[in-house]
């Protein structure tokens, strides 16, 4: 008996993909990015956090995009949902990276329309993966785009995290994981104050205080800025979804941290 096939072929004779992007390949539609010749200054997206707390795992990106030694954006987010029960962070190029995430949370939505079924996490990080593995002629020209991933395993009852290099190479993250201009030194505050039992209020506060710490050391990093009431992007993903923690909510948090500075 042979295999039945996912879905009818359409009017033109194709039978649509579970890949929204191979849908959109076939078609000629796939958007793509071409350098013209020439410097250009493009909106560079900074600094990203993840780390795991006991619950579940907590992202986080401060909120600065640079051009060259310029500050293009204050308010750029960098953390968004990838569907209900994940989360992706992003670095690198702003305006791939943006274009990038709405693709990664189109294609996760078609294919569970496609097959019926919620996509593995495990799923869901790969597609990243092959995801940013395409970019990476792009990538040779300077067009670079760094995420990190998370969510909540259902079958494992416990949150996972990822990150990823810029040729598309996935790695699994025991702890909590960095990238970004100023990602080394967010990594080194986080590996002197991390412990797996944080509860969530700890975490929000010592993913507030790695930013402040690598915005002191790198200035396309920014720290919290109170006067304009601009905040880090703060995410939570645990068994209950994804919740993203109110500027109200951060803004106590992020003056006591400033506050509490060496």
């Amino acid at each position: 008996m042979s295999p039945r096939p996912l879905m009818a072929a359409d009017d033109d004779g194709i039978i649509p993909a579970a890949s929204f992007s191979a849908l959109l390949s076939r078609r000629d539609l796939m958007p793509s990015w071409e350098l013209p010749a020439g410097e250009l200054d493009i909106p560079e997206a900074t600094t990203i956090l993840a780390m795991r707390w006991a619950d579940g795992i907590l992202m986080a990106g401060d909120r600065r995009a640079t051009a060259g030694n310029v500050i293009a954006h204050r308010r750029v987010r960098k953390v968004y949902p990838a569907d209900a029960r994940s989360a992706v962070a992003i670095a690198g190029t702003a305006g791939m990276a943006l274009e990038l995430t709405k693709l990664f949370q189109t294609e996760i939505e078609h294919y569970e329309k496609i097959e019926g079924t919620r996509l593995s996490l495990d799923g869901k990080a790969n597609y990243l993966a092959r995801m940013v593995r395409s970019n990476l002629a792009l990538a040779f020209q300077g067009l670079i785009v760094v995420p990190l991933f998370c969510g909540f395993d259902d079958r494992e009852q416990r949150g996972k995290l990822y990150s990823y290099d810029v040729v598309g190479g996935r790695y699994d993250e025991r702890d909590y994981a960095t990238t970004g201009s100023g990602g080394a030194e967010a990594r080194a505050f986080l590996k002197g104050v991390w412990r797996g039992d944080l509860r969530e209020s700890e975490a929000i506060r010592l993913a507030l205080e790695a930013l402040i710490a690598a915005a002191e050391e790198d200035s396309a990093t920014a720290g919290p800025d109170a006067r304009r009431g601009i905040y880090p992007n703060v995410v939570t993903v645990s068994a209950d979804g994804y919740r993203e923690i109110p500027d109200d909510e951060l803004a106590p948090v992020a003056a006591a941290a400033m506050e509490d500075r060496p």
